[in-house]
């Protein structure tokens, strides 16, 4: 197919556009290759640095986080134990406190116990002194009255009444 007005053929580029295009084409290479390339090669090896370092930051932070975990169990373990060790010393105290308790109260009760037993001893020689006095009044009574005079005040003169019981208390029990 050639073309008979001396035109082009136009699937057939023209010497000068190739030319053109092709140090065109090499200066965007050379800029491309010189000045972005690099700039894109940095900002990558940049990012990758900032990803591996995240991520060893992150097992970094990993391992403290565990190993503050273990810390954490061993100081609860701890704290658990020693919670039971104050629980059980509490549990010795308590029965200590309850013994001690227990044995002031045994002391209280045994000297109410004996406080009761002296006022008994107390009110009953009370009682044998009134009742001795009053055995002595009613005895020196009749026999004022078998004798028909007065012998009240030669008894307590005398205390006859008074060596009368003595001399009862002081008898055997067999010959009461």
């Amino acid at each position: 197919m050639i073309l008979a007005q001396g035109g082009h053929n136009p699937l057939i580029p023209i010497w000068q556009e190739i030319v053109v295009g092709s140090i065109g084409f090499a200066l965007l290479c050379f800029v491309l290759i010189k000045f972005v390339f690099p700039k894109i090669e940095q900002s990558y090896q940049a990012r990758v640095e900032a990803i591996e370092g995240g991520l060893e930051r992150a097992q970094t932070a990993q391992a403290e986080a565990n190993t503050l975990l273990e810390q954490y169990k061993q100081q609860l373990a701890e704290a658990r134990a020693e919670a039971a060790s104050i629980r059980d010393e509490a549990r010795a105290d308590a029965g200590a406190i309850k013994d001690d308790i227990l044995a002031a109260a045994r002391e209280e009760q045994e000297r109410i116990i004996a406080a009761g037993r002296e006022q008994l001893t107390a009110d009953r020689q009370a009682l044998l002194h009134e009742l001795r006095t009053e055995l002595g009044t009613l005895s020196v009574e009749l026999a004022s009255r078998i004798v028909g005079e007065s012998l009240a005040d030669e008894a307590r003169k005398k205390g006859t009444v008074d060596r009368f019981l003595a001399e009862l208390e002081s008898a055997p029990a067999g010959r009461r």
